[in-house]
This record gives structure tokens, sequence and C-alpha cells, in this order.
């Protein structure tokens, strides 16, 4: 039996051994990883969630506040103060928040788009 593993060794060339061995270590070690990584998944338990009837923005009012929340640490609070008052409109399940200027005045507003239902922020912008 020693012998054929010699003839073995001799045929194949270390180089191709170590590769091939090291390889073998590789997957071992991931298919570990995978089994540990499952593991912990199925042991943590499922942790408590409120699901809102009404969505985590379920008003204007929160809505503007997300939108200020979200504008002054872009714009500034002097700037996002000065486009008071704000408004908020529900469109398909999306709050448009949009600030206002005074009348004749050029420029723009800035823009939120915040999710009712989830609270995401979808997009933040600012008019010219």
């Amino acid at each position: 039996m020693k012998r054929s593993n010699m003839t073995l060794s001799r045929s194949v060339p270390q180089a191709e051994r170590w590769r091939i061995n090291t390889l073998a270590v590789m997957n071992m070690v991931l298919l570990g990883a995978m089994a540990v990584a499952n593991s912990a998944q199925a042991h943590e338990p499922e942790k408590h969630n409120v699901q809102p009837a009404a969505g985590y923005v379920p008003s204007s009012e929160i809505a503007i506040k997300i939108a200020v929340a979200i504008w002054e640490p872009i714009y500034g609070r002097e700037a996002i103060a000065q486009q008071k008052p704000y408004q908020a409109m529900l469109k398909n399940g999306i709050w448009v928040v949009e600030g206002s200027l005074p009348k004749d005045y050029a420029g723009g507003t800035a823009i939120a788009e915040i999710a009712k239902d989830d609270g995401r922020v979808l997009r933040v912008s600012h008019g010219k």
C-alpha cells in the first residue's frame, strides 16, 4: 500500500497537491461557518414588532416633523425655518412634504417623500 501512495505522490506535482489540500480545507471552513450561522439564526427568537394599523407615519403632522428633522442637518435650521408653513399631502401611500416661500419670491423649497406604512425616506431634495 505504501508503494501506491508513493506512485500517486510522484504522479501529482507538489504544487497541485498543495492547491487541492488548500481548497479542501477552505471548503470545510466555509461549510462549518455556514452551519454555525444557520444554527444561530434558527435559535434566535422572533422579536416583537408593533405594526400600527395607520402606518408609522399616520398624519401630516408626523410627516412634517420627520421631514424637518431630515432637512435641518442638510440645509440648515434657519433656511428650513424660513420655509414655513410646511405642507404635506398623501399620494398613493407616500407623504410628499414641502416648504413654502413668500408670494412673488423666486427660489425653491425643501422636499421630502416619506412612506406612510413604514416611515422610509424615499426622497430628499431642494427645488431651485
